[in-house]
């Protein structure tokens, strides 16, 4: 304990603040039921308070709220083809998300059936534990393995035959694959870590992990002893009847004599949807066994069948996650920047916390509109979360905390870096700002430094001080400029001599031939990103077809909105950027995207973290894609690998938690070369 010291004044008034916040949001959690903050925000604002008294003891009074007493597979397993491959769902966030998702479905099935319908959906609580594949042959359990990639699984039918909850006879001699989710009760694995204590064994972290190693343990008796439990929620083939949608299917199951979770639902429209949502994210956390979302369905098999899926989900389904890790900190100050393409994004300067594993001192906080929704401030404590490895964003403000000192945050009428009056705009029918002057000289150079970086041209040399020292010499203002340089040109320049000069040359030249994809990303069109690029690029296989597709047909594509066909849609049809895209026409050879006959890493799932020494993120990704495998944003139980650079976060310490391989960067080059 720290030795007694004069508390500043500052700090007395924050701590007492903290007092009566904490002691508000648990009466009306623990007493009203009634959730104003999530847990995790409230155990952030009690740490902070409990800090507090550890550097000033003298604080601590009876009434403080601190005072209360309140992968790979593994060896020994035989591996299992998969007779039906094996998905993963995509994930949605927000009711946004969830209505983008309902017009996807709509509109495909539109496209798909010649005719509008109105789908309806089952909704199901998402148990967050151990997938696993059962086989039945005349009734009788003859086979149960573990996801693996998708295709290959691991043979888990011994230790499964130990669970009670699963049929070793069905109630009709079908023969039929279904697919469950092994778990434990919170209850039980209080007992296996008590015991486990007891002989000086780690204990498990969470329900989750003692299932997947309880499941993945050699000795079938040690399974046993483990009180495992399993739902089954979906028919993957059967050589009976199906029932023709996803309510009746579970009704089918359980009848077959399967283990169903009784809480699903049939919702008619996506606002139902999202109403049982709301409904069991406030339940979350009361059951013994763990839920981390809802999984929502097409109801009817025939628009299932319509819709198909994609090369890693199907479309027909999505998991509606519930919120994710929040904590509280401070915005200490707003900074405004500007992208390549002139917009203007505020960001919260944020007194540094860790959330999601990894420690932030910024956050998004979108636009103008979204700052006076929030009614955030300089100096107000916040709520901050972090969905994965998405950039933290700020959720919530706790006007209780203030002191009356905070500051207002306004957008300023001029920004330096947007030319030379600075002037700013909103941009008509969005709520963001962007610089007046398009063609100022720091978006411009932010431009061409975007077009010669690794994921576009990928120019050899040409850093930002070059580009710099081009547009100052008025050598360079547009990126077709780039190709007519000559040495003599270059040879003007501080620092440049023949063999430079030349090597530069030799760059830009070695640059001329790009893949479809590379050229769009390029282009810094707004909201168009390396996996929008390849999407398109795969879509429509050459430049003109882009170029000449209507704002409809790109938003057919899959992965591709609204948003993004408006905005490829718009910037082709821009005079000026139509006049770029011909003159470097005039230099360039576009390549489509290839299809790669090497499938060395067919079916598997990577995710890159870290920074890596010899790669960037894109070049890592292009690599796994060449060889037949994607590329997940963020770590699931349905990932392979996990690629770990320099100071990997969040993702690294998932992967560790879930028990997904990872792999080094020597690891990962060799498994590319291999």
């Amino acid at each position: 304990m720290a030795t007694s010291q004069k508390v500043p004044q500052k700090t007395r008034e924050r701590y007492e603040k903290l007092k009566k916040s904490v002691q508000e949001h648990r009466y009306n959690y623990h007493v009203l039921d009634r959730d104003t903050i999530s847990p995790e925000a409230l155990d952030s604002l009690k740490k902070e308070l409990a800090d507090i008294e550890k550097e000033y003891p003298e604080l601590i009074t009876p009434d403080s709220p601190t005072q209360r007493v309140a992968g790979e597979p593994l060896e020994g397993f035989t591996k299992v083809e998969h007779k039906i491959q094996q998905w993963s769902f995509n994930d949605a966030f927000s009711d946004d998300e969830m209505h983008e998702f309902d017009a996807r479905v709509k509109r495909m099935l539109k496209d798909k059936l010649g005719k509008s319908v109105e789908p309806t959906y089952t909704v199901e609580l998402k148990i967050d534990g151990f997938k696993v594949v059962l086989e039945y042959k005349k009734g009788s359990l003859t086979v149960a393995a573990t996801r693996g990639s998708g295709k290959v699984g691991e043979d888990v039918t011994q230790n499964v035959r130990t669970i009670e909850s699963i049929p070793l006879k069905l109630q009709r001699d079908v023969d039929i694959i279904v697919e469950g989710e092994v778990w434990m009760g919170k209850s039980s694995l209080e007992r296996l870590n008590t015991t486990r204590v007891k002989h000086d064994l780690e204990p498990f972290a969470n329900p989750r992990n003692a299932a997947a190693g309880s499941i993945r343990q050699l000795n079938p008796q040690i399974a046993a002893e483990r009180d495992l439990d399993c739902f089954v929620y979906d028919v993957a083939w059967a050589d009976a009847n199906i029932p023709d949608t996803q309510y009746e299917e579970l009704e089918f199951l359980r009848d077959l004599g399967f283990k169903v979770n009784t809480h699903f639902t049939l919702c008619r429209s996506i606002d139902e949807v999202i109403e049982y949502w709301e409904k069991w994210k406030d339940a979350n956390g009361k059951m013994d066994y763990l839920i981390d979302g809802v999984v929502v369905k097409v109801n009817e098999k025939e628009y299932q069948d319509a819709l198909g899926h994609t090369g890693k989900a199907p479309r027909f389904a999505i998991a509606f996650k519930f919120p994710a890790e929040q904590v509280t900190t401070v915005v200490e100050d707003v900074k405004f920047q500007v992208g390549r393409t002139g917009r203007i994004t505020p960001v919260a300067v944020l007194r540094p916390v860790s959330v999601a594993g990894t420690t932030v001192s910024r956050a998004t906080l979108h636009n103008e509109d979204e700052i006076d929704r929030l009614d955030v401030r300089i100096g107000d404590t916040v709520v901050i979360q972090k969905a994965g490895d998405i950039i933290p964003q700020i959720v919530q403000v706790l006007p209780e905390m203030r002191n009356g000192k905070e500051q207002v945050i306004q957008f300023p009428k001029k920004i330096e870096a947007c030319g030379t009056d600075g002037s700013i705009e909103r941009i008509p029918g969005e709520a963001a700002y962007r610089c007046k002057d398009k063609k100022s000289g720091v978006l411009q150079e932010r431009k061409l430094e975007h077009f010669v970086s690794r994921a576009a041209f990928n120019i050899d040399g040409l850093g930002p001080n070059i580009i710099k020292a081009l547009m100052e010499a008025n050598l360079v203002s547009e990126a077709d400029d780039l190709f007519t340089l000559e040495k003599g040109d270059l040879l003007e320049l501080e620092g440049f001599k023949e063999k430079s000069a030349e090597n530069l040359l030799k760059a830009v030249s070695a640059a001329k031939t790009i893949s479809l994809d590379r050229f769009l990303i390029a282009l810094s069109i707004p909201h168009v990103g390396g996996e929008t690029a390849y999407d398109v690029a795969q879509h429509f296989g050459s430049l003109n077809s882009v170029r000449n597709a209507s704002k409809e047909e790109l938003d057919r594509v899959d992965g591709i909105g609204q948003v993004v066909a408006e905005s490829l849609s718009s910037w082709f049809a821009d005079p000026s950027d139509q006049a770029l895209v011909d003159r470097l026409l005039e230099h360039v050879m576009i390549e489509s995207v290839k299809q790669s006959d090497n499938t060395a890493l067919a079916g598997k799932t990577f995710v890159l973290t870290g920074e890596l020494e010899s790669l960037t993120r894109g070049e890592a990704g292009q690599a796994i894609k060449d060889r037949g495998g994607k590329v997940a944003s963020s770590v699931s139980k349905n990932t392979d690998y996990v690629v770990a650079g320099n100071e990997p976060g969040s993702k690294y310490a998932k992967a560790l938690e879930l028990g997904v391989a990872t792999l080094d960067e020597k690891q990962f080059k060799d498994m590319l070369q291999s």
